[in-house]
């Protein structure tokens, strides 16, 4: 049995997001535009953080590599100035300028080396928050695009005197593809939020270890070779 031409081109457009999208109308029409914006921003995020991410950590090695046989403090921060990239060096030039205006115990330079990680932290967090709020509200934004295109589909019923399929179908349509949209952009910004918060753990993890060494290592140093000490 042959299909009806027309039931396969009315099931091709049902298929087709872009096609509903772009014959969308009104409210519906800005709910999608502005999770369309959403899932675009959540991929730009995503490399953006990826790229900062992977810059921090080979910093952050390439600094720890090179202060793994230095015995002297002010050998430690001369190789923070020459690193002035790596999160570890800049952690360890925080504790050098504080050594610089009095004599510190160990806690105190500790304290301000976990500080100094909280600074890192803090930037290495940019554009999460983002990330958590399209994660979280994406959904609703969808739904709330479903809800006015079934109240749209309602209207027309009471406007038609019909519920047949060409009076409801068009703002059913518009309805459902919102509710997808709206998926579109949270599954991929809560799979990133997941996977770079992680990596942000595991890079403050190391540090903190770290700086716990560097602060010994300054501690311990003779006053006079901090390069910071007049």
């Amino acid at each position: 049995m042959q299909a009806d031409p027309a039931h396969a081109v009315v099931a091709q457009k049902a298929l087709d997001p872009i096609g509903l999208m772009l014959g969308a109308s009104g409210v519906v029409l800005v709910v999608l535009v502005i999770l369309v914006v959403a899932a675009a921003l959540v991929w730009l995020i995503w490399f953006l953080k990826f790229a900062q991410l992977s810059r921090l950590r080979g910093a952050l090695r390439a600094f720890e590599r090179a202060t793994e046989n230095v015995p002297r403090g002010a050998d430690l921060v001369a190789l923070a100035e020459r690193h002035k990239g790596s999160p570890g060096a800049r952690v360890v030039l925080a504790v050098a300028r504080r050594q610089e205006a009095s004599a510190a115990s160990s806690e105190l330079l500790g304290a301000i080396a976990r500080r100094a990680v909280t600074t890192e932290q803090q930037r290495a967090m940019a554009l999460m928050p983002t990330l958590s709020s399209i994660a979280s509200a994406a959904p609703f934004v969808g739904l709330f695009g479903t809800v006015w295109g079934i109240m749209d589909a309602f209207l027309r019923i009471g406007v038609e005197k019909s519920a047949s399929l060409p009076v409801v179908a068009p703002a059913i349509g518009e309805a459902l593809i919102a509710t997808a949209f709206g998926l579109v952009a949270a599954i991929p910004a809560t799979i990133g939020y997941n996977y770079v918060d992680k990596r942000i753990g595991d890079l403050v993890d190391e540090l903190t270890a770290s700086s716990d060494v560097w602060v010994e290592t300054l501690a311990e140093a003779d006053r006079g070779a901090n390069p910071y000490r007049r």
